[in-house]
């Protein structure tokens, strides 16, 4: 399967979309969708044509570290 690139439409690429259940009713989610290389898209549920960020595992797995251990807490 070829890679897809960040930028790409989100809604072309044909996978399901998940939210966290601790998102809110107003649709200002992230969603994620796994891809079938291996890859993960993320992309702003208010805009599903929008484009998709696309990232390895590698980065998800220290984005998701990162966010456990509070580093971006001074953000919100």
């Amino acid at each position: 399967m070829p890679t897809a690139q960040n930028g790409v439409r989100a809604s072309s690429l044909g996978v399901r979309w998940i939210k966290s259940r601790h998102s809110n009713a107003e649709g200002n989610c992230v969603e994620v969708a796994g891809l079938g290389d291996g890859s993960i898209a993320m992309r702003n549920s208010r805009d599903p044509d929008g484009p998709a960020l696309v990232y390895t595992p590698a980065e998800i797995t220290a984005f998701l570290a990162g966010a456990k251990e509070g580093e971006f807490d001074h953000l919100v």
